[in-house]
């Protein structure tokens, strides 16, 4: 468990003031000018030796990331961008960030762009935060007025900051989807390479990072990298904010260590499982895109990036989605699959006509109106979506779908069977998915 002096968020639930005066009362901006007088190349190194791995997913290293833009300026200007478009069903950590602690990701913006030669950073926001972008704006406004950012600031590194509101498009939490959007293009990923770092936002070095991990550098700083890096497992190290919904007690964010056992944070935070543990089903642990895991694994689960890869899980946004035996899993996965058909950019085939093709089986599965055989033809259609398309939303609709039939393909025959004896659907028990 992690202990109360080792949280970063500690206005995690808009307790304290959220303003400037709250912020600086808690420890913010403390010491920033500091770490800009040290250099950019001290800021990326403790932030390399700090082993921060990136918190919107994908989990790649973030000190190497900001090492990726050019040292040298070529005259085009740099730019960081903020992944604030926060659309992963399940997610709702860095909305809490946006509404009761945006002092932290206003000076991480400021510290980050310091590191890789940034006068700019763009914080692109979901369509549907409205609150959210209110407290930004504000917060920025008062980092302004107190001249902690801007030209001419106290802190000797001019920076502006700039709040993009989105249109509720889920496809826009990719990067580049993110960077065609913020040019005022239709939100549609780019071929890769050339990596943002070289050409991205208006042709210029870009980098974007997601709004957890730029808002926790000003206190790994303040504490030393080998604080950070003291906390959780080798290789996934760090506190995380963990956000709980579905079948428990008490849904909840709560910051945590990298590496807690599942049954620990359920029993900790959430007040275990409702009905008991014996009547958990399943657990979808890092958001809708990465596969579901069955109960049997789950009570000492780690989680961690490597241990729910090992599991054939993912960590992903830490959005863990818990459903109880009064499930319907296979109406559920159906319904996330329609999810990701419905935002589907349409760009390239495999995800523009597979997102759909699996819907529509899923939802005949569900009602039992299959034949056995399209289980391992609806495996084979996942994989051939599966890393087959630009950008990773073809791996995130195929991999829910993927995770149902690993672990639950006795439910859908099972499903399929009783149909087969009782094929008049008005006779059959009417079955719901997570509520």
């Amino acid at each position: 468990m992690l202990s109360d002096k080792d949280r970063i968020f500690t206005n995690i639930y808009g307790l304290h003031d959220w303003g400037l005066k709250g912020a600086q009362k808690r420890g913010q901006w403390n010491g920033t000018k500091t770490f800009i007088d040290l250099g950019r190349d001290w800021i990326i190194d403790q932030m390399k030796a700090s082993n921060l791995r990136g918190r919107g997913g994908a989990g790649f290293p973030t000190g190497l990331k900001w090492s990726f833009m050019p040292k040298e300026n070529d005259g085009r200007p740099h730019y960081l961008v903020v992944n604030a478009d926060e659309s992963e069903p399940g997610t709702c950590k860095d909305r809490e960030i946006l509404r009761h602690d945006p002092h932290h990701l206003v000076e991480g913006c400021l510290i980050a762009g310091f590191a890789m030669g940034a006068h700019v950073a763009y914080i692109y926001v979901r369509g549907e935060f409205i609150r959210e972008r209110e407290h930004l704006q504000a917060a920025i406004d008062q980092a302004y007025d107190a001249n902690l950012i801007g030209k001419n600031n106290k802190h000797g590194w001019d920076m502006d900051i700039y709040v993009h509101h989105g249109a509720g498009a889920y496809i826009c939490g990719e990067e580049t989807a993110l960077l065609e959007s913020l040019e005022g293009k239709k939100g549609q990923p780019r071929m890769k390479p050339p990596f943002p770092a070289n050409v991205g936002l208006y042709g210029c070095p870009t980098t974007v990072n997601n709004v957890e991990s730029i808002a926790v550098a000003p206190e790994i700083l303040r504490r030393g990298a080998s604080w950070f890096s003291s906390l959780g497992r080798p290789n996934n190290v760090g506190t995380k904010l963990f956000c709980v919904s579905g079948h428990v007690n008490k849904p909840c964010t709560v910051e945590e260590v990298m590496g807690i056992p599942f049954r620990e944070l359920i029993d900790r935070h959430c007040g275990g499982i409702r009905g008991g543990w014996d009547n958990l089903l399943a657990v979808i642990p890092g958001g809708s895109s990465v596969p579901c895991l069955p109960a049997d694994v789950c009570a000492e689960m780690p989680m961690d990036f490597d241990s729910l890869k090992d599991l054939r899980s993912g960590l992903g946004t830490a959005a863990v989605i818990v459903m109880d035996k009064s499930t319907d899993i296979v109406r559920a996965i159906a319904r996330i699959s329609y999810f990701y058909k419905h935002e589907s950019c349409g760009q390239c085939t495999p995800c523009r006509e597979g997102t759909g093709w699996m819907w529509r089986v899923l939802e005949r599965m569900a009602r039992g109106e299959a034949e056995k055989r399209e289980i391992d033809m609806l495996l084979e259609v996942s994989t051939q979506i599966e890393g087959h398309t630009i950008c990773a939303l073809g791996d995130a609709a195929a991999w829910p779908v993927q995770g149902l039939i690993r672990h639950f393909r006795h439910v859908i025959e099972e499903r399929i069977d009783q149909y087969a004896a009782n094929p008049k659907p008005d006779e059959a028990p009417a079955m719901v998915a997570a509520e």
